[in-house]
């Protein structure tokens, strides 16, 4: 079927930030021209790639009428999907990442979902591969969830976090465009992992949600994404910034809420949980000096009271108590 898009009918603005994709990047715009939906634009947006990979994007653009490119300063993830979304025309809008794939049927599956249900956010089922080792596995297992029926946002959240599987991605999910933009629904610029925020807000906006457990997006787990870099000394005490950053951010998300939307036990355990991370990667950070300057920023952040004020469940409680204990000791220790 030929792809129709015009301004009136452009039913998915799919908006891929692009820095660097590598080899990977064919992989993935090959799924991405491969969908079975038909009436959506690709909005690549390039962050300063200098490997080549806009160029390959433009390959595509030229080849496919549905494909725009554009091209920014290097800014990060969030400066560049927040550009896409200022020139997106689709009733909703997703953002895929430029090194992963897509099952054919993934966008006409969610968008018919939220056709059928007038829904503000459909979401699927993902799964991660392993390079290297080629295994697969669902991101969230089918005996901690399966499909819902339609549900109001902080609801699905709650279900959702209380598997201790859900991913706060934004690449699961096509999100309503008029939503976004009535509620300045925009990416944190410099933040990683701006989508546990991003989401969490959203989620406490919409009002129509609905999640199937079909798995139709394989997420790549490998040595060259943000996510999985190993990091110590210094890089490691900046990168774990960004985690005390988004506790504090869903901390005041979750004030800010508290008289629109129900805020359930998860939202605030949620907040010590990401937290809690920091406290880990001290423990595995190898130079002491990094370890002495991560312990501080969790003092001199607040970030023991936002813990403490959002701990939920005696098992938490104890983890987090054990932690405080730990790092009041292995403070004194590094004077």
């Amino acid at each position: 079927m030929p792809l129709t898009t015009t301004s009136d009918n452009i039913k998915l603005s799919a908006i891929i930030p692009l820095y660097n994709a590598g080899e990977m990047f064919r992989n993935f715009m090959d799924s991405l021209v491969a969908q079975t939906l038909t009436n959506f634009e690709i909005i690549i947006v390039n962050d300063g790639s200098t490997d080549g990979s806009e160029c390959v994007a433009q390959e595509y653009a030229e080849k496919y009428p549905h494909i725009r490119v554009i091209h920014q300063a290097n800014g990060g993830v969030s400066r560049a999907r927040n550009a896409g979304l200022d020139i997106a025309k689709g009733q909703y809008v997703t953002f895929p990442d430029a090194d992963d794939i897509l099952y054919p049927n993934m966008y006409q599956t969610l968008i018919e979902l939220c056709e059928q249900d007038d829904l503000d956010v459909a979401q699927c089922n993902g799964e991660r591969y392993f390079v290297g080792s080629e295994k697969v596995k669902p991101i969230i297992p089918t005996d901690r969830l399966t499909s819902t029926a339609v549900l109001d946002g902080p609801h699905w959240l709650k279900m959702a976090l209380a598997t201790n599987r859900y991913l706060h991605v934004v690449w699961l999910g096509v999100y309503r465009l008029e939503l976004i933009k009535k509620h300045h629904l925009y990416f944190e610029p410099g933040l990683h992992h701006q989508d546990i925020p991003w989401t969490t807000e959203f989620m406490f906006n919409a009002r129509r949600v609905k999640y199937t457990q079909e798995v139709l997006y394989r997420y790549y787990i490998h040595g060259q994404s943000i996510s999985n870099q190993k990091r110590t000394g210094m890089k490691n005490v900046e990168y774990q910034r960004h985690y005390l950053k988004i506790a504090k951010m869903l901390d005041e998300l979750n004030k800010r809420y508290k008289d629109r939307v129900k805020i359930y036990a998860e939202f605030p355990r949620q907040v010590t949980r990401e937290a809690l991370t920091v406290c880990h990667s001290v423990r595995r950070e190898p130079v002491q000096a990094a370890q002495k300057a991560m312990i501080d920023d969790i003092y001199t952040s607040g970030t023991r009271r936002i813990m403490l004020r959002n701990a939920r469940g005696p098992k938490q409680w104890w983890q987090l108590l054990l932690w405080l204990y730990r790092l009041h000791n292995l403070r004194k220790k590094l004077g």
